[in-house]
């Protein structure tokens, strides 16, 4: 079967992030990515983190793979070594990422344990060395996520103490997570929820540094939320909202980027997504790894449930096939 063509006809002069789908650990892989990209042609898209140790030590390959037909991806890299950052950059640049980013917003234990992620914030100038022997050795975008603030470091003047250092060494773009971190006490998940959302913060850090990319990150569920977030900084970035509504995204290169395509039915999607699943069926993935990622694609819509509840019965069988899926969409879609 033959595999939806990307127009690349006007390619844009630089990354556009208006509009990203945030990194989102064991969610965004290469698989939920293409499903991404069949709604969305032109959000920007980010990888699951990935640690530096992953790809100097593990299997690069597997790690770094992805299609062509993904563009545009920002890698997101977990680390605090400058050597290894460097040399995981180095690897990246074969695989034509259009940015990396370093990871210093995570709280999570696994990765505070290996001294990366949000505990960075807390040392501005490692931060800002990883930055520059990143950039030293790549000829690509560096960019950072981080929070407002991590456990008691909160202030605003620590915030800007450490978006100053870290744009001394070269960085220009910061996606800024509304919320700060803590690190001892609260769960990744109760870390997503629990700490107070602080958009005026984000803007002001737009205002104080207006030379800067800022895109702002937490609790945006809807494109009005971001069309108004865009009156004050640069881009909006979605993260869990995108992945259970994975439609959401469905206007976004005609509300964001001028598009004067139309947008595309779930069933086009669903479709095409069908495509792809048998093309790499044949390649040996495994049917869940892929269906996983599409649940929410029917979101609100007649024979939502019944859907979702056969992908997730059906397809973790070791003789599951396509038809699992093609089951699944008769019960909405009469596909």
């Amino acid at each position: 079967m033959s595999l939806p063509a990307k127009n690349n006809a006007n390619p844009p002069a630089a990354l556009d992030r208006k509009f990203c789908v945030a990194p989102m650990l064991d969610w965004t892989d290469r698989h939920c990515r293409y499903f991404l990209r069949l709604i969305s042609e032109h959000a920007v898209l980010y990888t699951e983190m990935i640690t530096t140790g992953a790809i100097l030590y593990g299997d690069t390959d597997y790690h770094l793979q992805m299609d062509a037909f993904e563009h545009p991806v920002a890698l997101q890299l977990g680390g605090s070594d400058p050597a290894d950052l460097a040399r995981a950059c180095v690897l990246a640049s074969q695989y034509d990422y259009a940015e990396i980013n370093l990871n210093c917003g995570c709280p999570s234990d696994r990765v505070q344990n290996g001294m990366f992620g949000a505990v960075m914030m807390k040392n501005a100038q490692q931060t800002a060395d990883c930055i520059a022997a990143m950039r030293d050795a790549v000829d690509l975008p560096i960019t950072v996520k981080h929070r407002i603030g991590v456990d008691d470091f909160d202030s605003y003047d620590f915030l800007c103490e450490f978006v100053s250092k870290v744009a001394a060494s070269g960085c220009q773009t910061f996606l800024v997570h509304a919320r700060k971190a803590w690190l001892k006490g609260l769960s990744p998940k109760q870390n997503r929820e629990i700490p107070e959302l602080n958009y005026d913060r984000v803007y002001q850090l737009k205002r104080d540094f207006p030379e800067l990319e800022i895109i702002i990150n937490g609790g945006v569920t809807t494109l009005e939320q971001s069309q108004a977030h865009l009156q004050q900084i640069d881009g909006v970035m979605i993260g869990r909202e995108a992945y259970t509504n994975p439609y959401l995204l469905a206007s976004v290169d005609q509300q964001f980027y001028g598009s004067n395509e139309a947008i595309k039915a779930r069933e086009k999607i669903a479709e095409q997504f069908l495509q792809y699943v048998d093309n790499e069926l044949c390649k040996g993935t495994k049917l869940q790894a892929m269906t996983r990622h599409i649940l929410g694609l029917f979101h609100g819509m007649p024979g939502a449930r019944q859907y979702r509840r056969h992908i997730s019965e059906n397809t973790y069988k070791p003789d599951a096939t396509i038809d699992v899926l093609t089951t699944a969409l008769a019960k909405t879609t009469g596909l």
